[in-house]
């Protein structure tokens, strides 16, 4: 450590500093445009040859530039050093033993004025000189500017302009003069206008230093100019990875976001589209490395059942993964199963189990989200006892997913991991009928209702009382009962599958239902719904498996009556579906009579929905609305404390991995209820250090996503698996197309210059002038709540000081033109907040 003074205070230094680092740990602001924490210095940058905005060609032209690079940066970061008066660069000047630094002397004013004036003469910066920048409405210009140089989206949020609110634009500043420079707003993720760059070369230094990448670089152009752009006129031809580092250094808005806010859940969306928020760029980032037991850790820190996730889960992940918007988006499910097929159980090393609490605690239901409460709550200490209806537990992942989707082993092996924590398992227990709920109250401190919607929903259709009329769910229950290992065990099973079948519906169910008859030895299998392709709820990946395997999908149709003939279905007659929603947008189909079609047909599945038996619930008082159990949405308990309430029976139609979060958020809740903490995250591997380092690879943007194995579809006779995951060479492949968007998020904020509010007491009121002028008054979250434009500012602040006890903190504004000012104050506060300060709005504040 060194001894420094700034601005007169002794400042203990490190002896690697700047004078930019030091003051700013000691909470001493110098402004700086090119200075980043995590860049090295502007100063020294070195250009190449050539650089490229859209189309547009930029040389270097090297008579411009030192042999050793860039020799400045913006200039705004100057100090005066007090001895000898000489004006420093303080990002790029060490400190020394005994430094004394003066930061805010008229010369450092007068210099910065300068510099940023020649900054502003290339950008334009309308916006910031405009008296109507806080409050103004963007949908007119009362001052006729120009639309190229005012309402930059980063009004408000924008770094330079915060700088320049710092520093004070000088009346000599120069107009901007329109440059035309391209906008480029149709490649991925980015949107880019090089009319707002001012060559700090922020990005260029986040894409070489910090990413290794070198997609972008600059020029200095044989004005003098420095130029930045990619070094190819498209990202991708240019070796981008879309880590989108240059967007979070930029200053200015040069390099934006296409269409995000920025926050956390935009920039990393696959975390945060997933129900139980599994960390999915770690243990993509795992299997690149090859490193699959940490990668299931990972996984396992946020679910306990990886393989049958990794099998059936629906992939909101999938949807909003951001490489999508380069090409295709990271086979994220299918690397999760990779992870659960191929890590070991280290993970069970650093996963523990608390003490017995003396709790106990009733899940009815072994299903998924039954499953994972039972789970989580044994690992808390309390006694777990789960009841079923069936023989196996499993719910409908055993009963309703066929098993060429979801084998036997897999589930035996994850529900295993639940029951070896000592959860007990009482199966054929059918709670209503064989032990009733106010039993299980009794004998238990909480329960948790998890049947799911294990019922076929059915429909009134002619002819839907013949023996070949089957129903969606029960069908697969039959199926899926009856498979032994992978074949179908004839001498159990009930009345054989026709030659044509008729599957009625459009979702997953429906999807099985048709795969599975196929396997049963329907020799024709025919989906018939209501639905439209892009309506149908089953997944594209789902209906192009079907089509895939034979089974023809019929759109737009809806039954009329199903054919008998002997007793027995011989076909069925459909008319055509015009419209599913009525006009308030309610389920509400509408048909044309004259359209019709016939299908033969052996036998009639019809797979139109699922439903619960909530009556068991009901008998107790627990309040149940259009057949699901009502519940506190973030507790899950519902009207009758001690019964929770998750999955299917709340919420439908859901998927596994919303009833696993369901079965997570219950055992939280649960736990609190039972007098524990309701933390049931744990951290079983410890994840190393970040690496900003990602180095260039030729043709990554370009790299398409590599499909798993599957059986040929001849050979899918029988209900062994058909998708057989990833080898390891592709699994590392295909995890390391991820574009690691988390690491933005590590990526440190520039320190903005400080709020000019101060703390709201008599000492500084009475520094406030007796002029005219505006001020605010903010509350301790520096919200305002007062804004008043006034003839005499000290006078009436004082009133406010002895009235207003809200009042933490103010600023002011001097302004003769009090009145204008305050009515634009009032409005930016109204787009900000939506609300009049103090949150009241009437006629008289309106008008």
């Amino acid at each position: 450590m060194i001894n420094i003074t700034v601005n007169g205070t002794a400042v203990a230094a490190e002896s690697d500093d700047t004078i930019l680092q030091a003051a700013r740990r000691a909470d001493v602001y110098i402004p700086a445009l090119c200075y980043h924490p995590h860049l090295p210095p502007r100063k020294g940058g070195k250009p190449v040859e050539v650089i490229y905005q859209g189309m547009t060609r930029f040389e270097h032209d090297a008579s411009r530039t030192p042999e050793g690079g860039l020799d400045s940066g913006c200039g705004l970061c100057v100090v005066e050093m007090a001895d000898s008066g000489e004006l420093k660069p303080a990002c790029a000047t060490s400190v020394a033993e005994g430094m004394q630094i003066l930061t805010d002397t008229e010369k450092v004013e007068a210099w910065r004025k300068e510099k940023l004036a020649a900054i502003l003469a290339d950008h334009p910066h309308a916006c910031l000189t405009c008296a109507q920048q806080e409050g103004c409405p963007r949908t007119q210009c009362s001052s006729n500017v120009p639309e190229n140089e005012r309402c930059c989206p980063q009004l408000g949020n924008c770094e330079l302009q915060k700088v320049a609110e710092f520093i004070g634009i000088s009346p000599e500043t120069p107009k901007w003069i329109p440059t035309s420079l391209p906008v480029i707003s149709d490649e991925p993720l980015f949107e880019r206008n090089y009319n707002l760059c001012v060559g700090c070369t922020r990005c260029v230094r986040a894409c070489r230093d910090l990413r290794g990448i070198e997609a972008i670089g600059f020029v200095v152009d044989e004005a003098g100019k420095v130029r930045v752009g990619s070094v190819a006129p498209t990202l991708k031809d240019s070796g981008c990875k879309f880590c989108t580092a240059c967007v979070q250094v930029c200053p200015t808005g040069a390099i934006m976001d296409r269409g995000l806010k920025s926050t956390d859940k935009d920039l990393v969306p696959c975390v945060h589209a997933c129900p139980a928020g599994i960390n999915i760029p770690w243990y993509l980032r795992f299997l690149a490395e090859g490193k699959s037991d940490e990668a299931l850790a990972v996984i396992r820190e946020s679910v306990p059942l990886p393989g049958i996730l990794g099998r059936v889960c629906v992939r909101p992940c999938e949807s909003v993964c951001r490489r999508g918007e380069v090409n295709d988006p990271i086979s994220i499910c299918a690397l999760k199963r990779f992870a659960s097929d191929n890590g070991a159980d280290s993970w069970k090393t650093a996963s523990l189990k608390a003490p017995d609490t003396g709790k106990n605690v009733a899940v009815i239901g072994a299903g998924p989200a039954g499953l994972s409460a039972a789970f989580y709550l044994r690992k808390k200490g309390h006694a777990v006892t789960v009841f079923d209806s069936n023989e196996k537990a499993g719910g409908m992942m055993r009963y309703g997913i066929p098993r060429y989707r979801l084998p036997d082993d897999v589930l035996d092996h994850e529900i295993g991991t639940v029951f070896g924590l000592g959860v007990e398992f009482k199966p054929s227990i059918n709670v209503g009928a064989d032990v009733t709920l106010a039993r299980l109250r009794d004998d238990f401190n909480a329960i948790f209702v998890a049947t799911g919607a294990p019922l076929s929903r059915k429909i009134l259709v002619d002819g839907s009382n013949l023996p070949e009329v089957l129903w969606g769910v029960d069908f697969l229950r039959e199926a899926n009962t009856h498979v032994q290992g992978y074949r179908r065990d004839t001498s159990k099973a009930s009345s054989p599958i026709g030659e044509n079948v008729v599957v009625i519906g459009g979702g997953a169910v429906a999807i099985d239902v048709a795969l599975t008859a196929r396997r049963l030895g329907a020799s024709e299998v025919h989906m018939v719904c209501l639905e439209d392709r892009r309506e149908m709820p089953a997944h594209s990946w789902e209906i192009e498996e079907a089509e895939e395997e034979g089974v023809i999908i019929h759109n737009c149709w809806g039954p009329m009556e199903i054919v008998e003939q002997e007793q027995s279905v011989r076909g069925i007659c459909f008319k055509q579906c015009v419209c599913i929603f009525d006009r308030d947008g309610k389920f509400n189909p509408s048909y044309d009579d004259e359209c019709t079609m016939g299908l033969k047909a052996d036998t009639v599945i019809l797979a139109i929905g699922q439903s619960s038996d909530l009556h068991f619930v009901e008998i107790e008082g627990v309040a149940v609305h259009d057949n699901l159990v009502r519940v506190e949405e973030k507790t899950l308990e519902t009207n009758v404390p001690g019964i929770f309430a998750g999955g299917d029976a709340v919420v439908f139609p859901g998927a596994v991995i919303h009833a696993v979060a369901a079965g997570r958020k219950a055992a939280t809740s649960i736990d609190r209820y039972l007098g524990g903490d309701g933390v049931i995250d744990e951290t079983l591997v410890q994840l190393p250090q970040l690496n900003h380092w990602l180095g260039r690879e030729e043709g990554f943007a370009d790299k398409a996503r590599l499909m798993t194995r599957r059986v040929p579809v001849a050979d899918r006779a029988d209900f062994r698996e058909v998708d057989l995951g990833f080898g390891n060479g592709d699994a590392s492949a295909e995890a390391a197309r991820c574009l690691q968007c988390d690491l933005r998020l590590a990526i440190s904020d520039v320190e903005m210059p400080p709020e000019r509010l101060v703390i709201f007491t008599e000492e500084h009121v009475l520094k406030v002038p007796e002029t005219e002028g505006v001020f605010r008054l903010t509350n301790e979250e520096k919200k305002p709540i007062v804004i008043k434009g006034c003839d005499n500012m000290r006078k009436l602040m004082m009133e406010f000081l002895e009235s207003l006890e809200e009042a933490r903190y103010f600023d002011y504004e001097e302004d003769k033109m009090f009145s204008k000012r305050e009515s634009e104050l009032i409005q930016q506060h109204l787009q900000t907040y939506g609300e009049m300060p103090g949150g009241e709005m009437d006629d008289d504040d309106l008008f």
